[in-house]
């Protein structure tokens, strides 16, 4: 229990030990934790360092234990204050790697990482190394497990769930928080990590794993873009706790939806918008930033053309 600031577990009892009877000498401390008296004089020597333990003032070769809420209290204190710099550390070294990263030749914008453990080492580094939003393409394989606070889009080839207890597994594995849509085809295995690392694999079954890491270039806009495409035109997918899968239907703008997007693409501004059609300027602007979502696009000149082609203005 004591372990996180810095006790094995010898130190542990002995401290407890202590605590317990109030004061003890080394022989009688070393036969009541079974240990030689050696052993268990270094404990208490290991304790006084931290300060947990001192010799009695009162009588020489007696141990007395120091009040657990203060000792313990500021050691916590000191183990928190050391964590805190390390994670500022930690922070400065990200930013310092990220910049770094902006300038980097070619060669070191991609990673080959060879054999099996290694492949999954350096996945699990992606995975808990993501902020915002993972996004997966997953074939037949392992399926990435969701880090808490991280949103997960995920899209799943329909024949991993054809697998025998493929949906149970998939349940069990991605959780309700995470956003799950079937394709008929998944291109590749991939994962990107807030648009800002990916990895695809570079070998079939059977082969040995080599899997490609691509940081911030032309490479991961295309990984990313795949992704995008493929999650556009997927079928959303509910995983109940018990493996049942319910796909449902496609989604597309309502009547509404439809009106502001004619009217945007006519020239209108947001608020003119809500003024021809009898709607706050706020709900205006989340409907777009909903179809904007439902396209798969950020920006509003992407999902006009999105509009054009899915023949969404045609229909008004």
């Amino acid at each position: 229990m004591l372990a996180a600031i810095g006790l094995d577990e010898r130190q542990e009892a002995a401290y407890r030990a202590l605590v317990a009877l109030g004061a003890a000498d080394v022989t009688d401390l070393a036969h009541r934790l079974g240990l030689p008296e050696a052993e268990t004089e270094r404990a208490l020597r290991r304790l006084e360092s931290r300060g947990l333990a001192a010799g009695s003032p009162a009588r020489a070769g007696r141990w007395v234990a120091a009040p657990p809420g203060v000792a313990l209290g500021a050691l916590l204190t000191r183990q928190r204050q050391e964590l805190e710099r390390a994670q500022a550390a930690a922070a400065r070294l990200a930013e310092e790697y990220r910049a770094e990263a902006a300038e980097c030749a070619v060669p070191d914008l991609v990673e080959v990482v060879t054999g099996a453990a290694a492949v999954e080492h350096r996945l699990d580094q992606l995975l808990l190394g993501a902020r915002r939003e993972v996004c997966a393409l997953v074939t037949r394989g392992p399926v990435p497990v969701p880090e808490p606070g991280v949103a997960y889009r995920v899209v799943v080839e329909r024949e991993v769930l054809s697998l025998p207890g493929g949906a149970a597994a998939l349940s069990a594995v991605l959780g309700d928080e995470v956003r799950v849509r079937v394709a008929d085809r998944v291109p590749a295995r991939l994962v990107v990590a807030d648009r800002s690392s990916g990895m695809v694999p570079l070998t079939g079954p059977g082969a040995e794993p080599v899997a490609l890491v691509a940081r911030a270039s032309g490479l991961l806009e295309s990984l990313s873009a795949l992704f995008e495409a493929v999650w556009r035109d997927a079928l959303p997918l509910r995983l109940g706790t018990g493996g049942e899968v319910a796909e449902e239907a496609a989604a597309g703008p309502d009547a509404t939806d439809l009106e502001i997007l004619s009217l945007l693409l006519a020239g209108l501004t947001d608020a003119s918008v809500g003024k021809q059609l009898d709607l706050g300027l706020r709900t205006v602007q989340r409907r777009v930033k909903g179809l904007m979502e439902l396209a798969g696009v950020t920006t509003r000149l992407q999902l006009g053309w999105h509009a054009r082609e899915r023949g969404w203005v045609t229909r008004v």
